[in-house]
């Protein structure tokens, strides 16, 4: 037989089920906050790996800019407001003046990925229209990465006219595109 619930044990329970209520109201909004932080914390530490990354990739990157181009003008990090108040930064970038006449964007990623490869193309696109002084210049894009890039991966960048710099032993190997693009000419 089942015991009846008089009125005043009715209010209790329903004030004690409002009390942990509000108690696990509290829990979730601390947990929220939490988990808030620690996305901030996290993304700190990707875009300091991504640094990173940049700062090993640059001397590599000058060596080979120097070796394949004969580019002696190289900045890293180099960043510049458009007339549209948008922004481009480039990882690094050089150019040469005299006989070869090349200008190259190289765009460093941690984790390569083919979104990267469109990414790439575009912000070649957008150097073009808005660099006047380097449209005479030949020029061309390297994508970076500190992992291994899969032969599909690979082939799109290839495809998309880019070369591609992978790390070995600390140091960038340069993956030359034999029929990579003067995107100034394209």
């Amino acid at each position: 037989m089942e015991k009846e619930i008089t009125w005043a044990e009715l209010k209790q329970l329903v004030a004690d089920l409002l009390v942990s209520q509000q108690e696990t109201d509290k829990q979730l909004k601390q947990t929220d906050r939490q988990l808030k932080e620690l996305g901030k914390q996290i993304g700190g530490i990707g875009e300091k790996f991504g640094s990173f990354t940049e700062g090993l990739a640059y001397p590599s990157m000058r060596k080979h800019l120097y070796q394949k181009y004969g580019i002696d003008n190289t900045v890293a990090n180099y960043l510049r407001r458009l007339p549209n108040g948008e922004h481009l930064e480039l990882d690094a970038f050089g150019f040469t003046n005299g006989e070869r006449n090349p200008a190259v964007v190289v765009e460093v990623k941690s984790h390569l990925q083919s979104k990267h490869v469109y990414e790439m193309v575009e912000e070649l696109k957008v150097f073009r229209q808005n660099f006047p002084d380097f449209k005479t210049k030949q020029l061309y894009g390297i994508l970076a990465t500190v992992r291994v890039v899969s032969k599909e991966l690979r082939k799109e960048i290839f495809e998309n006219g880019l070369h591609l710099a992978i790390i070995h032993d600390d140091v960038f190997d340069l993956d030359e595109n034999p029929n990579a693009v003067d995107f100034n000419a394209a």
